[in-house]
């Protein structure tokens, strides 16, 4: 969930360490092979500058058992403090999908179980403020042999797995939200087959990732997806957000562009908003490793972020070329103005050698000849049009 940062957090630096067994575990620099450079700058920070810290927890609330608190830092131009919360939870029994649905307020849900102790505003007292009471869920469940409708039956899949995958994602039952059945085909299309083992399907308020065989508990595969889901494909989607975040405030800033004077400098300043988000944030491509790169394109889409971005790309791209217009006119005007002044005043003052006049009268006399050509000029098209391409249009530009 998002959040503001109130203190620096007096916790460890970095993202929790998971352990993966055998003395392996999730930290920072383990994460940091799994990602591109520029992405693990954006996630775990730089040496010496972490923008990530964690504390470890072990509290429990009824079937909610809280194993710890990550905050990253994701500052933007308008809000240099904004961060992002996760609470890492178990759960207890066959609650998930309910206690999803509380989480998503859904009408016939029970009440929120994220307050009490378990309140984020408790939680991260005197280190941040919550921004808002409607988090991002992510879900991971594994099946148990007699969860038949989420295992693959004869190598095949049933459709009840994704109707399941795609209510733990979208916190929501067919009561909640029922889907047309000509809509099905799309829903599924849009699910992530990591191997024959699970799956995963990222939707905008929610992701989730569902096993299709019973897990047999310690040792199994499904421990390391686990940290996997709590790990890499959570910094995949959080980068998703991160991309959200700067591609609103982008917008934003686009519809104002038009407000107040000094259009040119506006123009440029957000240029040079738009490279910074571009060399920094703006990343497709994560690993070489193919599952977080597809969790993360699922996000984008979900959010239509790469249209997005290419709208405020186009957009950028004509206001500049209307600040550039104005400019050319503004250069066309003066020297226009050069020409309209120029011609009379040094024909006059050339005139005067040559008829061999001298003395300050005929100065005055050519000075005033020259003045009353150039006001005559200004009175026809062509000195309109350069008094105009200095003032109509010089008030929208630089002023």
């Amino acid at each position: 969930m998002p959040a503001r940062l109130t203190a620096p957090p007096p916790w460890q630096a970095g993202p929790i360490p998971f352990d993966l067994g055998g003395g392996r575990r999730t930290d920072a620099e383990t994460r940091q092979t799994y990602f591109t450079p520029a992405a693990a700058r954006v996630l775990y920070g730089t040496p010496g500058r972490p923008c990530r810290w964690h504390r470890f927890m072990d509290l429990r609330q009824g079937t909610l058992h809280l194993r710890g608190i990550e905050l990253l830092r994701t500052d933007t131009a308008r809000q240099p403090h904004q961060a992002l919360a996760v609470l890492h939870f178990d759960i207890a029994g066959p609650a998930l999908l309910e206690t999803l649905r509380a989480i998503g307020h859904r009408q016939s849900a029970g009440p929120d179980p994220l307050d009490g102790a378990l309140s984020p505003a408790a939680l991260l007292e005197a280190v941040a403020v919550p921004q808002t009471d409607a988090p991002y869920t992510l879900a991971f469940v594994t099946p148990e042999a007699h969860h038949s409708p989420a295992l693959r039956q004869d190598g095949r899949l049933p459709e009840t797995a994704d109707r399941w995958l795609w209510s733990l994602a979208s916190r929501s039952t067919d009561a909640d939200f029922p889907v047309a059945l000509e809509e099905w085909p799309k829903q599924r299309a849009q699910v992530l087959r990591l191997s024959a083992d699970w799956s995963a399907l990222v939707l905008r308020h929610g992701a989730a990732f569902l096993g299709h065989r019973p897990d047999t508990g310690d040792g199994d595969f499904f421990g390391f997806a686990e940290s996997h889901c709590r790990t890499v494909y959570l910094d995949a989607l959080l980068l998703g957000t991160v991309q959200r975040d700067h591609i609103d405030e982008l917008t934003d800033a686009l519809s104002g562009i038009f407000e107040g004077a000094r259009l040119a400098r506006r123009v440029s300043a957000l240029e040079r908003r738009i490279a910074a988000f571009r060399s920094t944030y703006w990343r497709q491509h994560l690993t070489a490793h193919g599952p977080a790169n597809d969790l993360l394109t699922a996000y984008q889409a979900q959010h239509r972020l790469p249209a997005r971005f290419g709208e405020i790309l186009a957009e950028a791209a004509d206001y500049a070329r209307l600040v550039q217009t104005q400019e050319s006119q503004q250069i066309a005007g003066a020297l226009g103005v050069l020409t309209i002044l120029g011609l009379p005043l040094s024909t006059a003052l050339a005139a005067l050698p040559l008829l061999d006049l001298q003395g300050v009268v005929p100065l005055l006399v050519a000075l005033g000849g020259a003045l009353s050509a150039t006001a005559l000029v200004l009175t026809t098209r062509y000195g309109r049009l350069v008094l105009s391409s200095l003032s109509g249009q010089g008030s929208e530009g630089d002023g």
